[in-house]
């Protein structure tokens, strides 16, 4: 694949926040996305068709993150209300609220069955939630970094966090074990490769690193974004053979895997570029940003 295949023709502008988006993905068939910000609401679109479909409101602070079961019949939600809100999709009720974050909640998952949800916050821990029981307590709490959890991955039998205390540290939630990866730098997003084997980890030195999930081992730097005070999203491309990830001065950028060199770069908004999502089969991204817009790109 080619830098001529990647997506950088902008076919859509989605607007309605009114504020900073902070995250925007799309759902596990990539049909639709959702949408979160300051302005405290989620927002469901077809990306495709650029239509607006739901808003969400129950958020009594700003919105951080966002995500959506594979069937796409629920979601959470989390941010600076320190609570994690588990949403029907279709009539737009809450159906619970975890409470349990002492501060400001900054990331959130489902595992793959929707049956647990994760969440990282600002209180140094994540915490797991049972979304079947009625309880209200997280059924799992993972306290042992030194700082804010920034984001969460999840694969069918372990949690992983990034902190802004340098560190990623994976739970085997089988075996009880934990092993963290010192990377020495704040980490503010990580993702899984899509093969599961690689964590892509941003962190707040303008690099983007590569791991190796079996032996921690660091494989690849990526550089010539700026990353320096906020929370941006990266990702692999649905090949993975190139990285991808917004910068401060509103650029995108995509590297080559293997050999970190910059493939493509271009302005894509007029302020920080706070998230990406790539579709899961087909060459299309979107991005947002602290300028209030999400934008489609295509090949």
């Amino acid at each position: 694949m080619s830098a001529s295949d990647l997506p950088r023709k902008e076919v859509t502008v989605l607007k309605g926040h009114e504020g900073a988006v902070l995250a925007a993905r799309f759902n596990s068939d990539g049909n639709y996305c959702l949408s979160c910000g300051k302005d405290r609401t989620i927002r469901l679109w077809n990306p495709h068709r650029g239509i607006h479909i739901k808003t969400y409101k129950s958020h009594g602070r700003e919105v951080r993150d966002v995500h959506c079961t594979p069937d796409n019949s629920k979601l959470v939600s989390c941010g600076g209300d320190r609570q994690v809100f588990y949403w029907d999709v279709s009539t737009g009720r809450v159906i619970r609220k975890f409470r349990g974050h002492d501060s400001e909640v900054n990331a959130v998952k489902f595992n793959e069955y929707s049956s647990v949800v994760v969440s990282a916050g600002y209180d140094q821990s994540l915490r797991a939630w049972d979304c079947r029981s009625h309880s209200t307590e997280p059924i799992q709490i993972v306290d042992t970094f030194s700082d804010s959890v920034m984001s969460v991955c999840l694969t069918k039998t372990e949690i992983i966090g990034g902190s802004v205390d340098g560190t990623v540290r994976t739970f085997d939630i089988r075996l009880g074990r934990e092993i963290a990866d010192d990377l020495g730098q704040p980490v503010n997003c990580i993702s899984l490769s899509n093969d599961a084997n690689c964590i892509l980890a941003s962190c707040l030195d303008s690099t983007l690193r590569l791991l190796d999930r079996s032996t921690g081992e660091l494989l690849q730097e990526y550089k010539g974004h700026t990353c320096k005070s906020f929370k941006m999203d990266c990702c692999l491309t649905n090949t993975d053979a190139h990285v991808t990830g917004g910068s401060e001065d509103g650029f995108i950028y995509f590297w080559d895997l293997v050999d970190a060199t910059v493939i493509s770069s271009f302005r894509a908004h007029s302020s920080v570029v706070t998230s990406v999502s790539y579709h899961p089969k087909d060459n299309c991204m979107i991005t947002a940003s602290v300028d209030g817009t999400i934008r489609v790109w295509k090949t």
